[in-house]
C-alpha cells in the first residue's frame, strides 16, 4: 500500500554552509545534520569545479526561455493547455521588417543580431490544435447539436472556449525591452511583445537572434550519485533579491523536505534533504518548490545544482 507524502517547505537562512536541526550520531543513519554536512561537502566540489568560459562574463547567456511572461497572465486550464503547446493564431499584420537594439547589463551593453516580428512569431506559434469535439471535418457542415463556428484569420475556430482545443488570439504586436535572469544578472533584453485577448499579459518573445544566444556551459565533471537523503533541484522557480524559491526533486513518499544552500561570493549550490519512505511507495519524481534566503543578494552569481553541478535555469511555471 502506497503512503502518502507529507510535503514540507522549510526557509532557510544561511551565511556559509547550511542550517540543520535534531542532530544525530555521526555514525548513525542519515540524519538532517549528516545530510547537511555530506550536502556541504559535495556543494564545495561542485563550486570548486565550475569553470565557465569567457561568454558567461562577457557575451548573453540567459538563464530563462525564449518565451516569457512578465506578470500573471490569469491563465484558465484551456488557455495554459494553448500557451504551453504553442497554439495561436493572429488576427493582425506581423511586421516582417528587422529592427536594432541592444541589451542593457547590469555591468555594460552588448549589440546583437534581432529577428523581426514575423520571425519571433513563428518562433512562438507551434501549430494548430486539435479539432474541438463537435467541430466540423469541412466549413459549413456543422455536427448536429455541435458548437457552431465562424471563419478567424487563421481558419474556423469555435465559438466554445470551454475546450482545449483552441488557440490564442494575437491582437497586436510591439517592440520593447524586457528583464531577463542571465549570467550576468538582470538584463533589459529586446523582444516583441504579443497582445493576447485571451490573457491579461502580453506573451513576449526574446528578440535576440538565436545565432547570437550563447548556451548555459556544460558541467564540467559527471554527476555522481547523491548520498542517501539528499535530492537534487531541478530549477528555479523565482528569484528575488537574497530569497530563492527552488523545485527539488523528491520521491512520492520523501517526508521531511528540507531546502539546503550553500555559497560563496561567486557561486551558489542548492538542493535539498529528504527522509525517505520505509514501506513500499511509487517511483514518481515530484517537483517540490521550496524556499531559501542567502546571505546576499544573488546578483550574477550562478546557482549550481549540487547533483549534476549545472546552472539552473528559471521556470517560473
Amino acid at each position: 500500500m502506497n503512503r502518502p507524502a507529507l510535503l514540507l517547505a522549510l526557509p532557510l537562512l544561511l551565511l556559509t554552509g547550511c542550517a540543520a536541526t535534531d542532530a544525530g550520531p555521526a555514525d548513525g543513519p542519515p540524519g538532517p545534520t549528516h545530510g547537511a554536512e555530506a550536502f556541504d561537502r559535495r556543494a564545495a566540489q561542485v563550486a570548486e569545479a565550475w569553470r565557465p568560459g569567457p561568454d558567461w562574463r562577457t557575451g548573453y547567456v540567459p538563464l530563462e526561455g525564449p518565451t516569457v511572461l512578465t506578470g500573471d497572465p490569469g491563465f484558465t486550464p484551456e488557455t495554459e493547455a494553448a500557451f504551453r503547446a504553442g497554439w495561436y493564431r493572429a488576427q493582425v499584420g506581423i511586421p516582417p521588417t528587422r529592427v536594432g537594439g541592444e541589451i542593457q547589463f547590469p555591468d555594460g551593453r552588448l549589440t546583437l543580431p534581432l529577428v523581426s516580428a514575423a520571425e519571433a512569431y513563428r518562433q512562438l506559434d507551434q501549430g494548430d490544435p486539435l479539432p474541438c469535439p463537435g467541430r466540423p471535418k469541412r466549413p459549413g457542415r456543422p455536427t448536429p447539436g455541435g458548437p457552431t463556428v465562424e471563419p478567424g484569420p487563421d481558419g474556423w475556430s469555435t465559438s466554445s472556449t470551454q475546450t482545449a482545443c483552441l488557440p490564442l488570439t494575437v491582437t497586436a504586436v510591439t517592440f520593447g525591452a524586457v528583464p531577463v535572469h542571465t549570467s550576468r544578472g538582470v538584463a533589459q533584453v529586446p523582444a516583441w511583445l504579443f497582445t493576447i485577448k485571451e490573457l491579461a499579459t502580453p506573451v513576449v518573445r526574446l528578440a535576440v537572434a538565436p545565432t547570437a544566444v550563447t548556451p548555459v556551459p556544460e558541467p564540467t565533471t559527471p554527476a555522481r550519485p547523491l548520498p542517501d537523503g539528499l535530492v537534487a533541484a531541478q530549477n528555479l522557480a523565482a528569484v528575488d533579491d537574497a530569497r530563492l524559491t527552488v523545485r527539488l526533486g523528491v520521491g512520492a513518499c520523501d517526508t521531511g523536505i528540507t531546502p539546503l544552500v550553500w555559497e560563496r561570493p561567486d557561486v551558489v549550490v542548492v538542493g535539498g534533504g529528504v527522509t525517505r519512505a520505509t514501506g513500499e511507495c511509487i517511483a514518481l519524481l515530484k517537483l517540490e518548490p521550496v524556499t531559501v534566503t542567502l546571505a546576499a543578494p544573488l546578483g550574477s552569481r550562478p546557482v549550481l545544482d549540487v547533483f549534476t553541478g549545472a546552472p539552473l535555469a528559471i521556470a517560473p511555471r
